[in-house]
């Protein structure tokens, strides 16, 4: 259609959301689904926030907020740094947005002319190349390996950057593949980095509180202090808290760049909701104790998973370190045909031919840039998800 703008031409529609809507609506036509797709925790938000939210409402806290967060909120994302990341930001170098998705998306806006690059590792979050593309940038999709346990390689990042390149972009334990990078392996990624003053790193942060068994966290800066006055750490309260449908998200970084996202974010949306400012900083602020306790389920989750996955035929699970998805390779399945006698070509097909016989909804692991693999969300029941792996077992079996 002549009339749309062609800048979306580029861009294709979120898999995650596709598939997450294909579920709900075989479930509303009677099917009996199972949606694995969806990328939020199914825990509610802590009473001691919803009580915050509440509070603010009885207080007539209902007005427009400062473009960049209430300054309640700025206060306590500092401290968040200083207190879990031992980073230095003032408030005024951190901004509030409705989402991490915004933070991303303001931060390319602000800096991004045509031509500029932007380094993504594959398997990446589905939005990630289609901001950049929106913003006029030029992803750089770098591929990594299941055999490197999905992480970019030093050499890799290397070769990737030209003097064209504007952003590292840096996703820590990583939604696909939830891989999260040690200490080490961080200092090799971020030594590449020191040797190139104009690229800037942009870390997604999001899922820095669901990391498992002895895993240390850690953020690039962290690792490497140099990198300070070129780098954006975004993070949000969406999957640590639970408040994904509360649409906040943060970041901190040089002064200059969140003036540009706040001159951004003022013609864009203003602030974010206000009474979920003000739930957020009693997230931030408030008992920590439900994080680890809600870590301790999805960790039970993630071993059930990834052991009746790898007892299935065809499939290999790897053990991620982090969030809450595995992704699995389902290589052994392409070229066998499906109980519908389709032959099973693609992970897309792999998928699709799963949901229509076995009801179960996965995301194909071709939307995050690396297959042939599927995401699954293990933020579910551990009865679903043993229901979910059963059907998955039975529908590869009967892959002839």
């Amino acid at each position: 259609m002549a009339f749309i703008a062609d800048a979306l031409s580029r861009v294709k529609p979120s898999a995650t959301i596709a598939v997450s809507q294909k579920a709900r609506e075989l479930k509303a036509s009677g099917r009996d689904v199972i949606g694995l797709g969806a990328g939020e925790p199914d825990f509610d938000t802590p009473d001691n926030v919803k009580q915050a939210a509440i509070d603010a409402i009885n207080r007539g806290e209902t007005k427009y907020t400062p473009i960049s967060g209430i300054p309640q909120l700025r206060e306590a994302i500092a401290k968040k740094f200083k207190r879990e990341n031992n980073l230095d930001y003032t408030a005024a170098q951190t901004i509030v947005g409705t989402g991490g998705k915004q933070i991303l998306f303001n931060a390319f806006m602000a800096t991004l002319n045509p031509g500029d690059e932007v380094i993504i590792p594959a398997p990446y979050w589905v939005s990630y190349p289609e901001m950049v593309a929106l913003c006029g940038g030029t992803p750089v999709i770098v591929t990594t390996t299941q055999e490197n346990s999905f992480k970019l390689q030093p050499d890799q990042l290397e070769k990737a950057i030209t003097d064209k390149t504007k952003w590292f972009l840096f996703n820590s334990p990583s939604n696909p593949s939830g891989a999260a990078y040690t200490h080490d392996e961080l200092k090799a990624l971020t030594d590449v980095l020191v040797k190139y003053p104009h690229v800037w790193v942009l870390t997604d942060d999001m899922y820095e509180h669901l990391t498992f068994g002895d895993f240390k966290f850690v953020t690039p800066v962290e690792v490497e202090p140099s990198l300070y006055n070129r780098t954006l750490t975004m993070n949000g309260v969406s999957k640590a808290y639970a408040m994904t449908g509360w649409r906040i998200g943060y970041a901190a970084g040089p002064l200059e760049l969140i003036k540009a996202m706040d001159m951004i974010q003022g013609q864009q949306t203003s602030g974010a909701s206000s009474i979920a400012q003000w739930a957020a900083v009693e997230a931030l602020n408030g008992p920590q104790d439900f994080v680890a306790k809600n870590k301790a389920i999805f960790e039970g989750r993630r071993d059930l998973v990834v052991s009746m996955l790898n007892q299935a035929k065809g499939i290999v699970c790897p053990n991620p370190e982090g969030a809450f998805y595995v992704y699995p390779s389902c290589a052994g399945l392409i070229g066998k045909t499906a109980p519908s006698g389709k032959v099973i070509e693609t992970d897309e097909d792999f998928v699709t031919e799963l949901l229509e016989t076995e009801g179960v909804a996965v995301v194909h692991g071709s939307a995050f840039g690396l297959g042939p693999n599927f995401r699954i969300s293990y933020a579910t029941s551990e009865d679903l998800l043993e229901e979910a792996c059963r059907r998955i077992q039975r529908f590869c079996n009967a892959c002839k």
